[in-house]
């Protein structure tokens, strides 16, 4: 199942994309993409109640705004340098065990939204990665177990200003979590949609020239090693997202480094879960 979120920012509603492509509104089924809905029975539940009244849905317009795909969630725990081309890139060791840290879930927008370049910003980065959805509270899982906690799958730009990321003092957190810095979707694909996500073709292109071009295959931390990994350090509860980490490719990679300014359009996909595009914009 495709579970989308379609409407004006504040007014979005669940719907679930269709086998046929049609985009379907959900309301009244009750629940949005939250921690109740991840955390419960939520996703079999809704595939029982869409199949039952799936000929008197309404659909939402094609041209309608597509938001992010589940409502705000408690924390997006991100991967640092899990690719090793990525690492080498940015001049940084093959980490020994993930390198983790936060983007403030303020950041989340819809896919098709507007990159805002933040104030003062003169290096802002693009990052393509796979996001994981969490469906079960996770707290000291095994490796062996870890599968058993995802809900799906979506397409996340890790958005960065390497100048507040890497050369202001204090974490990386800064550079990451900037408003607009999180264009999640189209769509969260459930797990039965996908499946390897150890074997999904990524790519991200600005102003149509293809910057990176990849596949899952070259994690050096697969999924499960990281939702078992993550949960012993902190509790992972339904609904929240861990953000893979991107391959080689990012604008601080080249020589001399590439970013982005105002009127850039950078697209991006992941085999299985669409794509997305962003207009940067100056604030």
């Amino acid at each position: 199942m495709k579970l989308i979120r379609i409407g004006t920012i504040d007014h979005e509603k669940p719907g679930v994309e269709l086998d046929n492509g049609d985009w379907v509104d959900v309301s009244d089924f009750g629940m949005d993409y939250d921690e109740d809905f991840f955390g419960g029975n939520g996703i079999l539940e809704l595939q029982k109640w869409v199949n039952e009244h799936k000929s008197t849905l309404p659909k939402f317009k094609k041209n309608s705004r597509i938001a992010a795909p589940l409502k705000r969630p408690s924390k997006i725990v991100c991967v640092g340098l899990n690719y090793a081309k990525h690492a080498e890139e940015s001049g940084m060791k093959l980490p020994k065990e993930p390198v983790l840290f936060f983007k403030a879930t303020s950041a989340i927008v819809g896919p098709n939204d507007d990159l805002i370049i933040p104030k003062g910003s003169t290096k802002t980065d693009w990052e393509v990665e796979l996001g994981v959805v969490i469906g079960k509270k996770a707290s000291y899982v095994s490796k062996e177990d870890a599968m058993k906690h995802v809900a799906g799958y979506v397409l996340h730009n890790d958005y960065s200003e390497r100048e507040f990321q890497l050369e202001r003092d204090g974490q990386w957190v800064k550079g990451k979590s900037c408003d607009t810095f999180a264009p999640i979707g189209p769509f969260i694909a459930t797990k039965d949609e996908i499946k390897d996500p150890h074997n999904l073709d990524l790519w991200l292109t600005v102003n149509g020239e293809t910057m990176q071009k990849s596949n899952t295959s070259d994690l050096v931390f697969n999924v499960p090693y990281l939702v078992s990994y993550i949960s012993q350090f902190m509790t992972l509860l339904p609904g929240d997202i861990i953000s893979t980490g991107t391959p080689f490719g990012v604008g601080l990679g080249f020589n001399p480094p590439k970013y982005l300014k105002a009127g850039d359009v950078v697209e991006l996909g992941i085999e299985g879960l669409g794509t997305s595009k962003q207009v940067a914009k100056a604030l």
